[in-house]
């Protein structure tokens, strides 16, 4: 089958409020979701893209639609759901960092099912790329995304996973069961170093890399924050150092790391260390 797309996204959109400044009531409305944000990074670095969620029939949910349609991203995959809402989340900052509040109980996307799917999309797209978050909302939405990547690999498709792990949503036990169940299936996995530590209760970056592999990931790339990142393909392994930069907002910046590192390699692949190299 012709590729149409460089990358299918799939998981949920939410509507971000986002505290101006620490101990303030005021919020700045933008947009965010991990595969969302991947999405639309992919997009902007010139990649064909396509994303697949449900929204409520409701402002939010339009106002999402406006911004991928802004953006690029093909929006074919899209769903409206009339009975249920649009998820919506609250960043607050403070001394230790950002910390989100969430409000997507019972969300359009969460109400996802195998039997949604647009399978000719699915199958017709270069990279499929699913996280964490998308296992993680509903059970119906972990059936939909392991449907997604059956789909994806019969149709001899790389199948991208970023583990996002997110305990407010799932207990560790179950999140390690199935984000390991997940990457065993994909091609390419981008744990964050926090996020890694959890998952396999390992210490070290290289001992990190080597659960990773011995689950059943065929390459990955270790998110180490402003240390930049560590690299595998299972033969060889790379330690590619960050570049200093002036933080303005950490949030999403993992996810735009692997919609950058997504499109690289699906428009002008080079050996994996190198892809990634030039995105840090």
């Amino acid at each position: 089958m012709t590729t149409h797309f460089d990358i299918a996204a799939l998981g949920e959109a939410m509507v971000e409020f986002n505290q101006t400044h620490p101990g303030e009531p005021n919020y700045l409305q933008g947009f965010g979701g991990d595969t969302s944000n991947a999405v639309i990074a992919a997009a902007r670095a010139g990649a064909r893209t396509t994303y697949h969620t449900r929204l409520g029939a409701d402002r939010f949910g339009d106002e999402l639609m406006r911004l991928w349609r802004h953006e690029g991203v093909d929006t074919s995959g899209i769903e409206r759901d009339p009975d249920a809402p649009t998820g919506i989340y609250f960043v607050t900052h403070g001394p230790n960092g950002h910390e989100f509040t969430y409000r997507r109980a019972g969300s359009a996307a969460s109400r996802m099912t195998p039997q949604w799917l647009p399978h000719a999309v699915l199958e017709a797209s270069k990279i499929l790329h699913v996280s964490g978050i998308s296992l993680a909302i509903s059970p119906s939405a972990r059936e939909t995304v392991f449907e997604a990547i059956r789909l994806a690999r019969r149709a001899g498709r790389l199948v991208s996973l970023d583990s996002n792990l997110r305990l407010k949503l799932w207990k560790l036990d179950e999140a390690r069961e199935t984000i390991a169940r997940a990457a065993a299936l994909c091609d390419i996995f981008l744990p964050s170093l926090e996020d890694a530590f959890a998952l396999s209760g390992r210490d070290e970056p290289d001992e990190v890399v080597e659960w990773a592999h011995a689950i059943g990931a065929k390459q990955v790339a270790l998110k180490l924050g402003d240390e930049g990142a560590l690299v595998s393909d299972g033969m060889e392994r790379h330690r590619i150092p960050g570049r200093k930069v002036k933080l303005a907002d950490a949030t999403g910046a993992g996810d735009c790391f692997c919609g950058n590192l997504l499109a690289r390699i699906a428009i002008a692949p080079l050996p994996y260390a190198q892809d990634v190299e030039a995105l840090l």
